[in-house]
């Protein structure tokens, strides 16, 4: 990722610390977090340090080699950590599917899980290049591109997956205006997106969540395009709370819902979108919001009655009849069984 003019990794392991930029501190402040052990780590993930389908799937693999590092060959701390670090997000696939080949790794040593959390993250980087090569494909010279949350460097190790055919598309010189979703209640869109969209150079806007109706009514959008956290073996999808309703009113007005994940996001175990587990965040994130005075002081501040309660699911499921295609690292692909299990044989 590109930060004043410099490429960041969003997190790496050094020794047996992992590192990552704070994305809570984003936009106002650029700060590198350091999880020394295991528990701090999973701190992160659970606080939203780090986030995004591919960032969590990196630190939870970093996370798990950290534990063998830390186990002394005592096996019952590891699997404990492994509990532990698989209840930090219970959404996203690709955590588990980090935590279980670096458990499987570490069998033979902490050094081997070390080696297989960062190929992961190493894969990770590769798998979203792949997806911005192919989702470029989709986006024509003066393309409108709404994108909901934020799936961008910041989501993986690099690149991203929704935002990363947007950044080949402006790198090869494509006229692209990006219209970003704020993404309440975190507001990842108008805090992370359009930070990055900034840094990159790419003309964009943030626009309320309730926008896209009116936009796509305008014929202002020209495609969608949005990450995921888990991806049914049928093609069912959950993403961040909101995406199902862009993909409804998408499909009323003809226009393309692509959603661009790796395969390491697909979990195959589970048929159909009603057996995703829905992460349900604190309340409070819905009722009161941070941000900076005019002199940098963060404030904390309540937006919503005193003495009413909130309901916070962090994400919902869209159905894959919304789904128009998947781009993934392998190409773009139907959104059923049989196209995603023909593909997945070749991984």
């Amino acid at each position: 990722m590109i930060v004043n003019g410099s490429h960041y990794r969003t997190i790496w392991l050094e020794g047996s610390s992992v590192f990552m930029i704070d994305q809570n501190t984003l936009p106002f402040e650029f700060r590198i977090h350091e999880a020394k052990t295991c528990s701090e780590t999973c701190d992160a993930i659970r606080t939203m340090i780090t986030r995004g389908a591919g960032a969590i799937g990196a630190a939870a693999g970093f996370a798990m080699a950290q534990a063998y590092l830390e186990s002394e060959g005592n096996s019952k701390y590891v699997d404990e950590a492994k509990i532990g670090i698989e209840s930090t997000r219970p959404t996203a696939h690709n955590l588990f599917y980090a935590v279980e080949k670096v458990y499987e790794a570490g069998k033979t040593s902490a050094e081997m899980a070390v080696k297989e959390a960062q190929r992961l993250a190493d894969e990770n980087v590769t798998d979203a290049e792949s997806i911005a090569g192919y989702g470029n494909e989709l986006i024509k010279n003066g393309s409108r591109i709404l994108t909901h949350c934020n799936a961008g460097w910041l989501g993986f190790v690099d690149w991203g997956s929704a935002l990363a055919p947007v950044y080949k598309a402006h790198r090869e010189g494509k006229n692209i205006f990006v219209y970003a979703d704020e993404t309440r209640p975190r507001s990842q869109g108008a805090r992370l997106t359009a930070w990055e969209l900034v840094n990159e150079g790419v003309p964009h806007s943030v626009v309320p969540d309730n926008t896209g109706a009116y936009l796509m009514s305008k014929g202002m959008i020209d495609l969608i395009i949005v990450g995921a956290d888990r991806i049914a073996a049928n093609g069912d999808t959950a993403n961040k709370i909101g995406t199902f309703e862009k993909a409804i009113v998408a499909r009323e007005f003809g226009i393309p819902f692509y959603i661009a994940a790796p395969f390491s996001t697909i979990d195959f175990a589970i048929a159909d979108g009603s057996l995703i587990p829905i992460e349900e965040r604190s309340q409070e994130e819905v009722l009161y919001s941070t941000g900076p005075d005019e002199h940098g002081v963060i404030h904390r501040i309540r937006t919503a009655a005193f003495d009413t309660s909130a309901l916070n699911p962090a994400f919902d499921v869209t159905p894959a009849k919304y789904v128009t295609a998947f781009i993934t690292e392998k190409g773009i692909i139907k959104p059923d069984t049989a196209d995603l299990l023909r593909f997945a044989t070749n991984r």
